[in-house]
């Protein structure tokens, strides 16, 4: 029987440093070990065997070595295993995922350069992920917070309410548990095609509109609290663009912002989606994407 792991993925920026403590305390409220993995990337052209490619794996080995032992140090309890597997670290990162509870990697937003995991590895990682994958930004990284993003705060769940939901409420919900905090719900409605371009429409067209949002919301909603009475739900349907509105609830008293995205893929390959792709530009807090039907 394959053991599940909370998985975090390193590079030795800050980003990745940051991601550890939120992945240790994560891997502690689900009692699981705590894998410290860190892919040694396969350079173009290969690297032949010598003094370059041992120093590489030299490197490798003491960073996480250094990394899981901080850790162990700052959370009694925690359980880790280490990992420097050579590969492409997206390839490596989707096949991890496969048997791991999520992963957790650091992330400044996709306009960044600094740290291999913030853009084009991130994104493919959480196109390709057969788990959540939960993104965390460095201490100070604007909009900033707690280094790791702390444990304190809400959490909130972006939902599309007429779409599947199912995936993203229960590790939602299981969040807010977890951490004995309330949960928010959030489902954006917008006016259906060319009807947003008339300011001036019947107010009760509108209010219909709204009412529909606020009665799918619930109707998602409903089968989770009956599973976790513990957990205090405020539900929140809202008119406008949905990252938009998740990226302004995320700002006041969030600590964990959960959405998700099809693991549907196209001739052009696997998609993340407008809202997902927003949140990882903007999100102030960790982000959690959760693969959905």
């Amino acid at each position: 029987m394959t053991t599940r792991h909370v998985t975090l993925g390193l590079d030795g920026s800050d980003e990745s440093a940051a991601a550890a403590d939120w992945a240790a305390r994560e891997a502690l409220l689900r009692d699981l070990p705590l894998r410290v993995l860190l892919v040694r990337a396969i350079p173009e052209p290969p690297v032949p065997p010598g003094p370059r490619r041992a120093a590489l794996s030299a490197w490798a080995e003491d960073r996480t070595r250094t990394e899981a032992g901080r850790l162990s140090l700052r959370y009694p309890g925690l359980r880790t295993v280490r990992e420097q597997p050579a590969g492409i670290p997206a390839d490596v990162f989707a096949e991890v995922s496969a048997e791991s509870e999520l992963l957790v990697l650091g992330s400044r937003g996709l306009g960044s350069v600094r740290g291999f995991l913030a853009g084009s590895v991130a994104q493919a990682t959480v196109a390709r992920a057969h788990c959540p994958v939960v993104l965390v930004r460095a201490a100070g990284d604007p909009p900033g917070g707690e280094r790791g993003g702390g444990p304190g705060g809400d959490v909130l769940a972006g939902i599309d309410p007429l779409g599947p939901a199912a995936d993203v409420l229960a590790f939602a919900f299981r969040a807010a548990e977890l951490r004995g905090v309330p949960l928010r719900v959030l489902a954006a409605w917008q006016l259906p095609g060319p009807y947003g371009l008339y300011p001036g429409l019947d107010p009760g067209f509108t209010d219909a509109e709204a009412a529909e949002c606020a009665r799918r919301l619930s109707e998602a909603v409903a089968p989770w609290r009956d599973k976790h009475p513990a957990v205090a739900v405020r539900e929140i349907p809202v008119h406008g663009n949905a990252a938009e509105r998740l990226v302004a609830e995320a700002a006041t008293g969030v600590a964990l912002v959960v959405a998700g995205r099809r693991t549907r893929r196209s001739r052009l390959g696997a998609h993340i989606g407008p809202v997902a792709h927003g949140l990882m530009h903007h999100a102030p807090t960790p982000l959690a994407i959760v693969p959905h039907d």
